[in-house]
């Protein structure tokens, strides 16, 4: 039945992966199947294949399953009220204190398609458009008021990062709606402060939410796989309306009783979306639907085949009927200016958008972005998506892979993988067609760094869709490679000479911190993500299906290993011994003691390998992150045996691991939620999270020169704490003892007093650990009041947080 389902439905694997009910090498090999006999080059969806692959099999439970997004939510959430629990009244002085690093702009020297990040929704004030807020997958959800001068995030105290999709209530824009995964709707009518879920729509990706402009109690949403869903109680509960896929919905501008949604076909409302009727006339791929108050009856379907596109349509009788119109032969979806390319990443990079004072002006995308000046019968390019490209061709530069369009005014507004693009005349296109806003947000997904042991510090980080950046002497980044950038190296005896890799290990190297590069001849085609490391000489090593050496800088390599069967995806290098090394592929653990030769297996863990950690003057003690239960194992005979070590560790997965060399065998973690810490002083893991947002980490790096340890996270970029010192400061002396909260009990407000001048942030949890008042950067030397008249009667729990640490008391609101 398994085998039949692959020939039945030939990219049956995204249905198993939206499904959540398949294991990840159930899916694997359905997808392995489908690729066998299918193009894999651009646009084929091969590359957003592998992406998903490998997030997935470090995500995976020991059984192979993937768990729901929000069972990490609750999680987090049942952590946070542990803690809180356990720390009512008690002071933390673990001395962590987590700043940004970046980047938070994009500078390109020689990279290509450089972005400041992927965003994927966005919500505008029609009445204001200097307040904007934008969504990304993986970096949450910011703001501007001041259209793109600044930009602050809303989410990171939240425990989903993911956004799919964005509405703003015109009649109150501080309400926003907020589409993530599993059909999980947020709701804020705060401006963002805060964020509470409502009603399940479906189990899906919510693609689209819309709010009805003359009843703010009726919202719609567009789900993924599961159809229309309508909530008439402003999203506290939600029914399905019509379809069994949606990707797009629109009210009729001037009229909202009148409502179109599209997926796989195209419906039309004419009772605010109580019931929908079908309209024929398509074919079978996902479309996408344009509107404009500058005229009811003017409405569009641009409709995709397959990847690329597939056909155009045009209704003048307010979408009771269409007429295609004449495209044949054309791809605006791919990468090709003038069309005619095969390929493109619909429907995920698919949008249109109508002008709101020209109904003829029509604008699409997909990889590029196109223009219509005569109601759709033709497209003119408006973007390339290489700098140069665009330059020289005199239209705008807009990074690849566009998310969504938006219109509203006459201003155009873009969301891309690379960020937030807007139009202010449409009309002229030239090279300065588009203007970046994003600068400004963090929301770089980096898979892994390296850094230099030199103060100030050098790192070079590889993002997905963004490249591979660098953090040069002078303190700028720079865009050193493009592409989706992985694993990357500061030479240990040259901080000027970087090392990055794109896919399955394709190697570059920088002589002057990511000003120039050249191309190393790699010894093997690697994992989908390469592991290259170096040793304390400067020895390169790389793990494809051996492991290869390179005493040149990577001019020629040598196999060091016997072949494992297969490309590894982690390698280590013990620090003070370089001929005992450890190496992985899955569940599988190998080891050399000479440098060379074959490599013995190791044993006596759960799980697949996600890290090694070596100890720094101690080979035979060595940590392992896997996906089994116990997320951490240790062991202290160089891996004859092995003990679990993941105690006072919440159920989150275990990405990456590092050592610290501080004579206390100090050992950090990176989760899907922050950093944790061991040593010998503890018995049990301890939260190392002071102000780092609630973000996937993926490697940690330690940098002995400023002592500050670094990491590379999936969505905000690099951010970097000094690294534990208990002498840093006692609790006897910490200066929030002299904080003072009262009345406790409390009904209306609680003052806050304290006596430094220094700005906090101010969390206040409810019982179950989920966040219900945030205020951030407050000062307290002039008696704070905080205003809890809005919570129910009952138990809650105030943290304070300043840069050298957090205090938990516990509150009643009376």
């Amino acid at each position: 039945m398994f085998l039949y389902s692959i020939i039945a439905f030939p990219q049956e694997y995204k249905n198993m992966i939206e499904s959540g009910t398949f294991t990840v090498q159930e899916i694997q090999q359905s997808a392995e199947s489908y690729f066998e006999n299918h193009d894999t080059g651009k646009g084929s969806g091969f590359v957003q294949y592998k992406r998903w692959e490998y997030f997935a099999l470090r995500a995976m439970d020991e059984n192979g399953y993937l768990k729901d997004p929000n069972f990490y939510f609750d999680e987090l959430q049942r952590y946070q009220q542990e803690q809180n629990t356990l720390q009512n009244n008690l002071i933390n002085t673990l001395n962590d204190n987590w700043t940004e690093v970046g980047p938070t702009y994009w500078n390109e020297t020689s990279g290509w398609n450089s972005g400041v990040g992927r965003l994927a929704a966005i919500a505008v004030d029609e009445a204001n458009q200097n307040h904007i807020v934008v969504g990304s997958i993986g970096g949450g959800i910011w703001k501007t008021t001041n259209k793109g001068s600044n930009w602050s995030p809303l989410t990171d105290n939240h425990g989903n990062m993911y956004c799919y999709s964005l509405a703003m209530d015109q009649s109150n824009t501080n309400t926003y709606y907020w589409g993530s995964s599993q059909g999980r709707i947020y709701k804020s009518t705060d401006g963002g402060a805060t964020w509470n879920a409502v009603g399940n729509a479906g189990y899906g990706s919510v693609l689209k939410v819309i709010v009805d402009p003359n009843n703010s109690n009726t919202v719609f949403a567009a789900v993924r796989n599961y159809g229309v869903y309508r909530s008439t109680n402003g999203g506290t509960s939600w029914s399905h309306i019509v379809g069994s896929t949606a990707y797009d919905i629109e009210f009729d501008p001037n009229n909202s009783n009148t409502v179109f949604a599209s997926g796989t076909q195209v419906y039309r409302s004419t009772n605010n979306g109580a019931s929908f009727s079908s309209i024929g006339g398509f074919s079978s791929d996902v479309k996408m639907i344009g509107v404009t108050n500058a005229d009811s009856n003017r409405v569009y379907i641009v409709e995709a085949n397959g990847n690329g596109f597939g056909a155009f349509y045009r209704s003048t009788n307010n979408g009771v009927s269409f007429t295609q119109l004449n495209h044949s032969g054309r791809n605006y979806f791919g990468y090709d200016t003038n069309g005619y390319d095969s390929g493109g990443q619909a429907p995920r990079d698919m949008g249109i958008a109508v002008s709101s004072t020209n109904p003829d002006e029509v604008h699409i995308a997909g990889i590029l972005t196109w223009k219509s000046s005569d109601g759709g019968t033709s497209f003119s390019c408006t973007s390339d998506w290489v700098p140069d490209y665009a330059s020289s061709a005199n239209i705008g530069y807009c990074h690849a892979d566009v998310d969504d369009l938006h219109f509203v005014g006459n201003t155009l507004y873009v969301v891309s993988d690379g960020g937030i693009f807007i139009c202010e005349n449409t009309g002229t296109v030239n090279a300065n067609y588009y203007t970046d806003i994003t600068t400004g947000m963090g929301i770089r997904q980096f898979y892994l760094l390296g850094i230099s042991q030199t103060d100030p510090v050098v790192i070079t980080a590889g993002a997905q869709d963004n490249g591979t950046s660098a953090l040069q002497a002078n303190g700028q980044w720079v865009d050193w490679l493009g592409a989706d950038g992985f694993e990357s190296l500061v030479d240990v005896n040259n901080s000027n000479v970087l090392y990055g890799t794109i896919y399955y290990g394709d190697m570059y190297k920088s002589l002057n911190q990511g000003n120039t590069y050249s191309t190393i001849s790699k010894p093997a085609s690697g994992n989908w993500v390469t592991p290259i490391e170096q040793d304390a000489s400067g020895t390169l090593y790389f793990g494809g299906p051996n492991v290869y050496k390179s005493t040149n800088g990577g001019n020629s390599w040598t196999s060091i290993s016997q072949s494992f069967g297969g490309a590894i995806n982690q390698l280590k290098i013990a620090p003070s011994n370089t001929n005992i090394m450890y190496a992985s592929r899955g569940s599988s653990l190998y080891k050399t003691t000479t440098g060379s030769g074959t490599w013995s297996s190791l044993s006596g863990f759960s799980g697949s390998i996600n890290s090694i950690a070596i100890h720094p003057t101690d080979p035979q003690k060595v940590a392992i992150a896997t996906t089994g239960s116990q997320k951490v194992y240790l062991s202290t005979d160089g891996g004859n045996s092995w003990s679990a070590y993941g105690s006072g560790l919440p159920n989150f997965s275990a990405y990456a691991l590092v050592w610290d060399n501080n004579n206390r065998d100090g050992l950090y973690l990176g989760m899907d939620y922050g950093i944790y810490y061991i040593d010998n002083s503890f018995g049990s893991w301890q939260a190392f999270n002071n102000n780092l947002p609630n973000v996937k980490v993926n490697e940690l790096e330690i940098n002995y020169a400023d002592n500050n340890i670094y990491i590379a996270t999936y969505g905000r970029g690099v951010w970097k704490s000094p690294k534990f010192d208990p002498a840093i400061l006692s609790v006897d002396d910490h200066e929030l003892n002299g904080l003072t909260i009262y009345p406790n009990p409390a009904s209306n407000y609680l003052n806050i007093n304290w006596n430094e001048n220094k700005p906090v942030n101010i969390r206040v949890f409810n019982t179950n650990g989920q966040l219900v008042i945030y205020k951030k950067q407050i000062a307290l030397n002039n008696n704070f009041k905080l205003d809890i008249n809005s919570l129910p009667t009952g138990i809650y729990f105030l943290k304070v947080n300043t840069d050298t640490g957090s205090k938990t008391t516990k509150i009643i609101k009376q």
